[in-house]
């Protein structure tokens, strides 16, 4: 399994890319094929608080529904509407179509808490 190197992973399968400030997050490769086939993804509205470890939406596949969880706390500014009308992106591009929120971070430090790529890699192999 691919890790992009530029990424945080979340022990829920998250991945979290910095940009400015803000944080991108989706799911991860492995995730998405835990899975199998993305049917329908749920997510908040732009202005929603997220907090670490909560739920912040949810992701249903052919076999199951599964929450998604906050790797960090903060303000969404903005969601991927294109999973709206085309959830299969998680299952094609789970790194670069299929992000889900834009997140104005309210802390920081709850990145320090994230795991490296070789973290998450020792964690799935597990």
């Amino acid at each position: 399994m691919s890790l992009p190197e530029e990424l945080l992973y979340s022990k829920e399968h998250e991945w979290i890319k910095k940009e400015n400030g803000n944080v991108r997050i989706g799911i991860t490769a492995f995730a998405q094929d835990e899975l199998g086939d993305i049917v329908f993804v749920e997510l908040p509205e732009v202005g929603d608080e997220l907090t670490v470890d909560e739920p912040f939406g949810s992701v249903e596949s052919v076999k199951t529904v599964s929450e998604l969880y906050a790797p960090i706390s903060g303000k969404v500014v903005e969601v991927n509407e294109e999973l709206d009308d085309s959830p299969e992106f998680v299952n094609e591009s789970p790194y670069e179509k299929a992000w889900m929120v834009v997140v104005e971070l309210s802390n920081e430090s709850e990145l320090d808490e994230l795991l490296s790529p070789d973290q998450y890699k020792e964690l799935t192999e597990e």
